[in-house]
C-alpha cells in the first residue's frame, strides 16, 4: 500500500470505489498500488459469487449471519416488552443503541481483517476476501427456494402454500395458485435487492466492513423490524418500538440498492415505464420493496399483490407457472451482468497497470 497517515490509511484501506478514485488521480506509482487494490476487489467479488454458485451456504456452525442472528436473537429477547407499550422511547434508545453496538463489533471485525489481508499479495488478498464475502451474500439459496415453490404447487396448492410459508411471514393457507406465485415472484424481487446487490454496493462503499454492517442491518430488520406481536410462548414479544430503529436503518441502507436493482430489471427487460414503476414502488408500505417488485412485475407483465395492502403492475395478467421460471431468469441475468461487468472492470485494470508500468 501507498504510505499514509494511521488515519487515512485506515479510511482508504476499507473502500473499493475509493481505491478506483486514487487510481485515476494518484502519481503513476501510488496508482499502481491502488489499481492492485482494486485488482483484489474485483477478485473478491467473482470469488464470491463463484462460491455462492458452486456450493452455496456455509455450513451453520461457520456462518456469520447464522451468529448475528443468535446475537439479536438474545438481545431482542431481552429488550423486548412482554406487554404492548403505547409509547416506549427507553426500549427504542436501547435497542438503538444494541443494534449499533453490534454494528461496530461487525464492522471492527471485517475491517481488520480486510485491513490485515491487505498487506499480502492482491490475488491472495482478492481470494480470502471473496471467501469473506460470500456469506455476507446469498443468491443460490434464494433461487432454489423460490423454485422450490413451483414444484411444490406442481404437486397440489396445499403443498405450495406451505412450501411458500418457508420464505414469508404472512398467512398462506387462503392463498390460490397465483397468488402463491405472486408471493415468490415478490420474494426472488426483494431478496435479489436485499441478498445480492445491496451487500455487493456496500462491499463497494466500505468493503468487508460495510457488507457486514448491511447484513446485519438487513438481519435485524427481519428478526426486529415487524411491529406487532411476534414469537410463541415464553418468546412471544412485542415490537412496536424495540423494531424501530432496526427498521429505518434497514430503509436507509437499502434505498439506493433497490432502486440498482429496478434499473438492472429495466435494462435487462429492454425498457420499462419509470412513471408506472414510480408509482407501484409508492403502494408498497416499504419505501424500497416495490422498486424491484414493480420492476419484475413490469419485466413479466404480470401483476404483483398482498391481497389489502398493494397491487403491482394492475394492468398486468395473473403469474402462470413460466412466469415465475421467467423471474428467477431475469434476476440470474442481473448476476451474470455483474459478473460480466468485474471481468470487464478487470480487464481494464490490468491494462491501465500495463499502462502505468510502461510509464514508470
Amino acid at each position: 500500500m501507498t504510505s499514509f497517515g494511521w488515519t487515512e490509511l485506515i479510511g482508504l484501506s476499507l473502500s473499493p470505489l475509493a481505491w478506483l478514485y486514487q487510481t485515476f488521480t494518484a502519481s503513476d506509482l501510488a496508482a499502481l498500488n491502488w489499481a492492485a487494490n482494486v485488482q483484489a476487489a474485483l477478485l473478491a467479488v467473482l470469488v464470491a459469487l463463484l462460491l455462492d454458485r458452486l456450493w452455496g451456504e456455509p455450513p451453520v456452525w461457520l456462518h456469520p449471519v447464522v451468529l448475528m442472528g443468535k446475537l439479536l436473537g438474545w438481545s431482542g429477547q431481552a429488550l423486548a416488552p412482554r406487554a404492548e407499550v403505547q409509547s416506549d422511547y427507553l426500549r427504542f434508545c436501547l435497542a438503538a443503541l444494541v443494534w449499533c453496538a453490534l454494528a461496530a463489533l461487525f464492522f471492527m471485525v471485517y475491517g481488520l481483517a480486510q485491513f490485515m489481508l491487505g498487506f499480502a499479495p492482491w490475488w491472495l488478498w482478492g481470494l480470502v476476501m471473496g471467501v469473506l464475502l460470500k456469506p455476507l451474500l446469498s443468491w443460490r439459496m434464494l433461487k432454489d427456494e423460490v423454485l422450490a415453490v413451483e414444484a411444490a404447487l406442481q404437486q397440489s396448492l396445499p403443498a405450495g402454500r406451505e412450501r411458500l410459508s418457508w420464505l414469508v411471514s404472512r398467512d398462506t393457507t387462503q392463498l390460490d395458485a397465483a397468488t402463491v406465485r405472486e408471493s415468490a415472484i415478490e420474494t426472488l424481487a426483494e431478496n435479489l435487492s436485499d441478498s445480492v446487490i445491496a451487500p455487493l454496493f456496500w462491499f463497494a462503499v466500505a468493503g468487508l466492513p460495510g457488507a457486514a454492517v448491511y447484513r446485519l442491518a438487513n438481519t435485524a430488520d427481519a428478526m426486529w423490524g415487524y411491529p406487532g406481536w411476534r414469537g410463541q410462548g415464553d418468546r412471544r414479544r412485542h415490537w412496536q418500538w424495540t423494531g424501530k430503529w432496526a427498521a429505518r436503518a434497514d430503509d436507509v441502507l437499502n434505498w439506493i440498492p433497490a432502486r440498482i436493482t429496478a434499473m438492472w430489471l429495466a435494462l435487462l427487460a429492454g425498457g420499462l415505464s419509470w412513471s408506472d414503476l414510480r408509482r407501484d414502488a409508492g403502494v408498497t408500505p416499504s419505501p424500497n420493496g416495490g422498486w424491484p417488485m414493480g420492476a419484475m412485475a413490469q419485466a413479466l407483465g404480470v401483476q404483483l399483490s398482498k391481497p389489502g395492502v398493494y397491487r403491482l403492475n394492475p394492468q398486468g395478467r395473473a403469474p402462470q407457472a413460466a412466469d415465475l421460471e421467467m423471474s428467477v431468469k431475469f434476476a440470474s441475468k442481473v448476476i451474470v451482468s455483474h459478473v460480466l461487468l468485474a471481468l470487464a472492470a478487470m480487464i481494464l485494470i490490468v491494462l491501465w497497470r500495463g499502462r502505468l508500468l510502461a510509464n514508470v
